[in-house]
């Protein structure tokens, strides 16, 4: 991963519909939560149904649509969890 890259985790479902664990993104396509999903989702279509639902993490943290993502950080696609 170059320093100007984000990389981005895929857990549950939206690992398996990626088909990978984790990728990267070049920082310029993701500099808000909202922008790394919309380019993952341009890399792999087969997630756009769901995108209302998954939601983003940041360094470890959820984050909101138009927090900040900066070159080197770590950005989490999360599907709903279901349980109790």
């Amino acid at each position: 991963m170059a320093d100007a890259d984000v990389r981005v985790l895929l857990f549950a479902a939206a690992r398996d519909l990626v088909g990978a664990r984790q990728l990267t993104v070049p920082s310029a396509e993701a500099t808000t939560a909202a922008g790394a999903l919309a380019a993952v989702v341009a890399r792999h279509p087969a997630l756009a149904e769901y995108v209302s639902a998954l939601r983003v993490a940041v360094n470890g943290a959820y984050a909101q649509p138009d927090d900040p993502v900066a070159p080197g950080d770590e950005v989490a696609i999360i599907p709903p969890v279901a349980g109790g």
